[in-house]
């Protein structure tokens, strides 16, 4: 079951939740033999393997949630990515592993709960001895989803997800009974290179500034709309080398085109990775009423 992006729901009914930006999993005990299916449906059970101990819950249970790598009890998206890439052992997982947290139950003991209400699951997940299975932690539920979410945004977290509490279970739909919250932010950025993919622009590469210079802060896609328009600007201030401190990572920096960061655009992101990377960025538009020094790193 999806939730659908909007504004926070108030009133009763409704509990609140941290949306924990990690990846979401179906963890599936049957006879005591877990696997773990991802989003779309693919076996990632040996990604994962200190998970085994989920099995210690029941013999037979569905739990859905999302696996998370937290660091300060934040979730650390691009330390969590190291670990989605391949199988690895055993070992290596123990050394740095992952936190499964919960957040419903959809079957148990071979009873299906999809149509239940979501009060009722939610209860039923906390019947389980969660003590049993190290890697498992239940995601706390609120009353208060305005407080959630301003504690949320203030530790730099993804957003606040909110359910009905009499809402069933509908596998593949995007429910209004579930409602996501992100917290968004705007970053003005450099342009220092871009991506051909016609007609115009199809991606930027963009920069911010710091005490060093301007520092790569990732690739945006370009709508087709401003796609003509960004050519345009882009073309005049064309450079044969990159302007960045540190050149691109090799996946963006193959066949792009360089200019000066004379161009200053605005960007939505939800936060930023351990490498100084724009998480999950969207192009807003060109904003010619800054400076190209404007462009400076937001927290």
């Amino acid at each position: 079951m999806l939730a659908t992006p909007g504004a926070l729901p108030a009133g009763p009914g409704w509990v609140y939740e941290v949306k924990w930006d990690g990846m979401r999993l179906l963890a599936d005990v049957v006879d005591g033999v877990l696997t773990l299916h991802d989003r779309d449906g693919h076996d990632v059970t040996g990604h994962f393997p200190e998970l085994a101990d989920l099995r210690a819950l029941a013999p037979d249970v569905l739990l859905d949630g999302e696996v998370v790598l937290l660091e300060d009890g934040v979730p650390s998206p691009d330390r969590l990515a190291d670990r989605m890439g391949h199988p690895i052992g055993e070992r290596a997982a123990r050394a740095r592993p992952v936190t499964f947290m919960a957040f419903d139950v959809l079957r148990l003991y071979g009873v299906p709960l999809l149509d239940r209400p979501f009060d009722e699951r939610r209860a039923t997940l906390e019947r389980l001895d969660a003590a049993a299975a190290a890697t498992l932690s239940l995601s706390p539920t609120y009353a208060d989803g305005p407080a959630l979410a301003a504690a949320t945004e203030q530790r730099g977290m993804e957003g606040v997800v909110a359910k009905r509490g009499d809402a069933p279970y509908r596998p593949g739909e995007r429910s209004p009974a579930w409602v996501t919250v992100t917290h968004r932010r705007t970053q003005a950025c450099l342009v220092g290179g871009w991506h051909d993919g016609g007609p115009g622009i199809a991606s930027l590469l963009l920069g911010v500034l710091n005490r060093h210079g301007l520092a790569y802060a990732g690739r945006v896609a370009v709508d087709p709309p401003a796609r003509r328009e960004l050519a345009e600007r882009l073309a005049p201030v064309a450079a044969p080398s990159p302007p960045f401190v540190e050149r691109p990572e090799p996946v963006d920096a193959t066949g792009a085109r360089w200019c000066e960061p004379a161009v200053v655009v605005d960007v939505e992101h939800v936060g930023w990775t351990g490498s100084g990377r724009l998480r999950r960025p969207v192009l807003r538009g060109i904003r010619d009423d800054l400076h190209p020094a404007d462009a400076v790193r937001l927290v």
